[in-house]
């Protein structure tokens, strides 16, 4: 069944009654998809419409806009994860200071009970909600007996047990650790964007680069420095190592984001890429001349088709 997208609680429609979860989903890492397979398996055995609710911007993003926070994922990223899950409908709700007033009771009543159709919500037993983050589960399972919906608690211990958190897939990017995100992701951090013009000066060197240019700027980027990647292009895969930096030995300024593909020669501006990041080789540094900047990067592609080989081998 193909995933139904509404924009906003007002635009969504159903046949049956549903079952829902609430969240952000930044990542929709392995305890989210904990969460999404309980909401599918309920969905099924009670014949209902499973639901997620989430929310863009991030409320985060509109409530402390001081805070600079950056995501995992694009909201056009989240939604093709999800369109993978199996859910039936997927309602993205504009976030606002309007709706961040909210009571709790004016959520559940005009929100999930009468918009949304919904005959059981599952959640974390930490879930904050309504004006001021207010109420909270037990809240929500009086609200439960008032409005003919029954909710289904994920306990601390399962929370425990998955040990994941969007903050904690974040914090390991920006450190860099890539692979500590990708383990907590279950599936490659990426980067989407277009190929632009950049200042040539790969193409020097003997190592020509895709310049991406990502247009969401709440995306989060990873720290400076040098990445195993890899790419599907035009149908055919390929690794290549990416620099996220300034290029400060070549006098650079503004942050870049280069990806020189092993065994690629084909024109690619003006295509959008998404591009897989695998590891982190080394930090971006400034190099003392251009001569030992290109032994730099020779070693940085000995090093990366030794972690190919030894890593995707077929």
């Amino acid at each position: 069944m193909t995933l139904k997208i509404h924009k906003g609680a007002n635009a969504f429609k159903s046949e049956k009654q549903t079952v829902v979860t609430i969240g952000t989903f930044d990542g929709v890492h392995a305890g989210h998809q904990q969460i999404i397979k309980r909401l599918v398996d309920a969905a099924r055995i009670e014949n209902l419409e499973s639901v997620i609710f989430t929310f863009f911007p991030h409320p985060r993003m509109v409530l402390q806009k001081e805070s600079g926070l950056k995501l995992i994922n694009t909201i056009e990223e989240r939604t093709e994860i999800l369109e993978e899950t199996g859910i039936d409908h997927l309602v993205v709700h504009p976030f606002t200071q309007q709706f961040s007033r909210l009571t709790a009771q004016e959520f559940v009543r005009d929100i999930l009970v009468n918009r949304l159709q919904a005959k059981k919500v599952i959640i974390g037993y930490d879930h904050r909600f309504g004006r001021n983050r207010t109420a909270d589960i037990n809240t929500l399972k009086q609200f439960g007996e008032d409005y003919g919906f029954d909710v289904e608690e994920i306990t601390k211990q399962e929370v425990d047990e998955v040990a994941v958190s969007s903050t904690k897939i974040r914090n390991a990017l920006l450190e860099g650790r890539v692979e500590k995100a990708n383990n907590y992701l279950q599936t490659p951090f990426s980067l989407k964007g277009v190929v632009v013009k950049g200042r040539g000066l790969g193409k020097e060197f003997k190592y020509p680069t895709a310049n991406v240019s990502i247009k969401e700027d709440y995306k989060l980027i990873p720290k400076n420095g040098v990445y195993v990647v890899s790419s599907n292009i035009d149908g055919k895969h390929y690794f290549g190592m990416m620099n996220i930096g300034t290029n400060p030995t070549v006098g650079g300024e503004e942050q870049t984001i280069e990806t020189y593909f092993f065994n690629l020669d084909k024109d690619l501006y003006g295509k959008e890429l998404k591009i897989e990041m695998l590891t982190r080789i080394r930090a971006e540094k400034k190099f003392s001349s251009i001569e030992a900047l290109k032994i730099a990067m020779k070693q940085d592609e000995a090093f990366s088709k030794q972690y190919i080989r030894d890593n995707y081998a077929q």
